[in-house]
């Protein structure tokens, strides 16, 4: 081209002086040239030579024709060796000057060099010129490119190709659309100035024509389009990098989302625990009946939420990996003690304090049900006996044998032998207080230290009136060889009235005595043994008739033989009024009314057992039902993910509309443990039955909504068709015969055939999913050769909670992966090569220069200091950080 313009520049300037001969010759070597030549610049030599027509002579003939042809000829060979193919053009046309032929083959040399590699998008060269000049002006006012001649007139298309790639250079806002030949000359010279594109085109001749020469714009374009293709390369290469990035940063984001979430759960559980884990008693029912309704308000309140929390971080990292795999990057592995695994087993040690810290409560309440039914049967048979003995150690004291008469001493000997008949039947009663007090103390009731003091000081005053009755009786014996006359009858009425007042004592004490029962058959068994008591009252009565009979007949002897008895029974202080008063008053009590109540209080106690198992025996099945179903969906084949996924989310909302009737359960068993019921025998149904099946069937909704989301993901990135999705979940499902969502080693490998993958037929265990060394084996057998680092690199992808299985999402997972165009390391890499000018190192500037200012920073962050011989200051190294991005990293 610069020889072509020479030439065109010396007829130019002195057509008369000028060799045309020789010049003509000279163009004619140069246009064989294999170079992207100007082919207005032709045009215009051929122009020129037409107006000085009559001065150029015909080349001459002979010889000297020859060695032109034969020059001509090596030109157009070397330019067919290049790819150009020249149709119908022959030396001997160049040689003699044919215009038409030198112009025809001048264009398809500047195709084939200048203009034929332009693709933008996959289309033809032109479309793909026009097309960039459209994307690179559309910004740009009154800028309209449609074509390759008028569009380019006013001269604002070729000023803004430029301000769009170098904006320095020209003042774009100072142009007019009015003045194309300012805008013309201004790109012309801008262009050759500071782009090193020659001027090809003239303002004038642009202006001057209605349709200015389409091929002459055109290859002018394309010297622009060739100058900034660096500065698309660029553009390109930033686009990839931004890419990356972006997809670095959001999976840094679900990283520290689940890292806060994870430690604020296990926190939330590791304070939980040694509150469920105190298992410190209250010394009063009240106390730990607040105890149980705590306990409650944390069931209802406190711990849904974080069952929640549970399902979505279990979920956000189920999705975390997904995308790591789809973007080619490594799995996630938490930190210490924050895996899933570490995350399940401590709330598997929280519903195991759970469980026990309910079972202590109930089995407290029990106790102190007890340790106060006991207490208050302590105090009542205390109390009587404490009246017992009121005044009896004075009595034993006195000395009023020493003065009495042989009569009186008689009496006395006998009152003092009733009297141990009488402490005698008292011995039952003290040894039911002490043993009342030794289990008090087994029970640890809060107030065992005055029940011991009250116990200990009827044992010992029991001790006493031994001592004290061994003492008196023996003072006795000493005396009664001095008397003689005993009334028998005194005797014997003192000796039946002791007993059956004894009896009437223990009968009302046995009637005022508090029950405990639990179910309605021990109420009614109560009721049972009070009417058998009830029926032994005529016997007593005839008793009570006999003893009164013996007064009778005391009375009647001391009237008719003028006994002086002072009227009283020398041998007891039991008199007939006594006995009366007391059969009176053992029967007024109201044993039957309170056994009413019980027996009513039990069968409400009942009807709450039959409303919580009505409840309960349908919501279990409920459950049940619902959890098998949603297996069932999560194994089948419906139409699109998205339908199955919509499908889902109207069935995940249906099972929470069902919450209100777990609600209402929650409130009937309350009820229960309010009533203190501890046993049910209508149901095999406890309200943690109910509480765990719940939880868990919310949870494997949330799961099986979030796999089909993974599997839109994996297809999605993958490029997978809905066709070859249905593909794999049918020929799946054909070899899950039991539906239990997994395979057997030896229906995998049938899958596996089925689907085209040669699999080999070594035997391998069923176990339903394949173990690490099975799939190895699975893997060579299909064509992948790989060491032991390459194999754990797979199955760090397959199998990020390392548990040595590896699931059919994993597997699809991978196979995609494998198949499917992602960025790489190599490939960010060398996009970052071309930001820096293929440089080893990045400069600060040029990442902000290039890159969004977020994600210039975020490289300038964390790319190391480059210390190649190179280096420069403030030099980064970007190869590292590109390796970093796709391998174990602290980024």
């Amino acid at each position: 081209s610069t020889a072509v313009s020479h030439q065109l520049t010396n007829i130019q300037k002195n057509p008369e002086a000028t060799d045309t001969q020789c010049c003509h010759d000279n163009l004619c070597r140069a246009l064989t040239l294999p170079y992207a030549l100007s082919y207005c610049h032709i045009q215009a030599w051929f122009h020129l030579r037409a107006e000085c027509g009559e001065r150029l002579a015909k080349p001459e003939r002979g010889k000297m024709r020859v060695h032109k042809i034969s020059n001509v000829n090596k030109a157009l060979n070397f330019i067919a060796s290049k790819g150009v193919k020249l149709v119908s053009i022959g030396a001997e046309e160049i040689v003699d000057g044919n215009a038409k032929m030198t112009l025809g083959m001048i264009w398809t040399i500047i195709l084939r060099f200048a203009i034929q590699d332009i693709s933008v998008e996959e289309t033809s060269a032109k479309e793909g010129l026009l097309l960039w000049c459209q994307r690179k002006t559309a910004p740009y006012k009154n800028v309209n490119i449609q074509n390759f001649h008028i569009s380019w007139k006013d001269g604002l298309g070729f000023c803004a190709l430029i301000h769009r790639h170098r904006p320095e250079l020209i003042d774009y806002g100072k142009l007019r659309k009015d003045d194309p030949m300012t805008n013309l000359n201004t790109a012309f010279d801008v262009a050759e100035k500071y782009l090193d594109i020659p001027k090809m085109l003239d303002a004038e001749d642009i202006v001057g024509t209605a349709r200015p020469d389409e091929k002459a714009i055109m290859t002018y374009v394309s010297s622009f389009y060739h100058a900034f293709s660096g500065a698309q390369k660029a553009e390109t290469a930033a686009n990839r990098i931004c890419k990356v990035l972006a997809v670095n940063q959001e999976n840094e984001q679900l990283m520290e989302d689940y890292e806060k979430l994870a430690s604020d759960l296990l926190e939330w559980i590791r304070r939980t625990i040694p509150w469920l884990e105190n298992r410190v008693p209250e010394n009063t029912m009240q106390a730990m009946q607040q105890k149980l309704e705590d306990f409650r308000d944390y069931r209802r309140l406190h711990k849904p939420p974080k069952v929640q929390e549970k399902c979505q971080l279990e979920i956000n990292f189920n999705t975390l990996q997904t995308k790591l795999r789809l973007s080619n990057r490594p799995a996630f592995m938490p930190s210490e003690g924050k895996m899933v695994s570490d995350i399940s087993n401590a709330w598997g040690s929280l519903e195991g304090a759970e469980k026990g810290y309910e079972e202590w409560l109930l089995n407290e309440i029990r106790r102190l049900e007890r340790l106060d039914h006991l207490a208050e049967k302590f105090r009542q048979k205390a109390a009587i006996h404490e009246a017992w003995t009121n005044g009896k150690e004075e009595m034993l004291q006195r000395k009023d044998y020493e003065t009495a008469s042989l009569s009186d001493i008689k009496a006395l000997l006998k009152k003092h032998e009733a009297f141990e008949s009488d402490l005698a039947a008292h011995q039952d009663r003290v040894e039911q207080i002490a043993a009342i007090a030794q289990e008090l103390n087994e029970l640890e009731y809060y107030d065992s230290p005055s029940v011991n003091a009250r116990c200990q000081q009827i044992c010992d005053q029991w001790d006493s009136l031994g001592v004290l009755t061994q003492k008196r009786s023996e003072a006795l014996q000493r005396t009664e060889k001095l008397l003689e006359t005993i009334d028998q009858l005194y005797l014997e009425f003192a000796k039946r009235a002791a007993p059956f007042n004894n009896w009437m004592e223990g009968a009302m004490e046995d009637l005022q005595d508090t029950f405990i029962v639990h179910t309605i058959e021990e109420i009614q068994g109560l009721s049972t043994a009070h009417e058998q008591f009830k029926a032994t009252l005529p016997e007593a009565d005839k008793e009570r008739q006999a003893i009164l009979g013996i007064h009778n007949e005391i009375a009647k002897i001391v009237q008719t033989y003028h006994v002086n008895m002072a009227g009283t029974n020398p041998y007891t202080t039991i008199n007939p009024q006594e006995i009366n008063a007391k059969w009176d008053k053992s029967f007024q009590t109201n044993i039957d009314q309170a056994l009413i109540e019980e027996h009513a209080r039990q069968q409400n106690n009942e009807r709450l057992r039959r409303q919580f198992a009505n409840q309960a025996n349908v919501i279990g099945p409920w459950i049940q039902t619902k959890m098998e179903e949603i297996g069932r969906i999560s194994i089948e084949m419906h139409g699109t993910l998205e339908d199955q996924l919509t499908h889902l989310r109207q069935y995940e909302k249906s099972i929470v509309n069902y919450k209100p009737k777990i609600d209402q359960l929650e409130g009937d068993h309350q009820l229960i443990q309010e009533a203190l019921i501890f046993d049910n025998k209508h149901t095999n149904y406890t309200m943690e039955h109910i509480r765990v099946g719940w939880e868990q069937l919310l949870t494997t909704i949330a799961r099986t909504i979030n796999e089909i989301e993974n599997q839109i993901l994996t297809r999605d990135a993958k490029g997978i068709s809905q066709e070859q999705m249905n593909e794999f979940r049918a020929s799946f499902n054909h070899f899950d015969r039991d539906h239990s969502g997994t395979l057997g080693a030896e229906e995998f490998k049938a899958c596996l055939i089925s689907l085209g993958f040669d699999i080999g037929n070594d035997a391998q265990k069923r176990t339903g999913m394949m173990d690490a060394e099975d799939f190895r084996a699975c893997l060579i057998s299909m064509g992948y050769n790989m060491g032991e680092a390459e194999f754990a690199r797979i199955m760090s992808i397959v199998d990020p909670n390392r548990l040595g299985l590896i699931t059919f999402q994993a597997f699809i997972d991978f196979m995609s992966r494998e198949t499917a165009d992602t960025d790489t390391a190599d490939q960010v890499m060398a996009s970052f090569k071309v930001l820096a000018g293929d440089k080893n190192y990045i400069l600060a500037d040029e990442l902000r220069r290039e890159l969004p200012p977020d994600q210039a920073e975020y490289c300038i962050a964390r790319m190391t200091p480059y210390t190649g011989p190179d280096a420069v200051p403030g030099a980064l190294d970007y190869m590292s950080f590109s390796t970093a991005l796709y391998g174990e990293s602290d980024l």
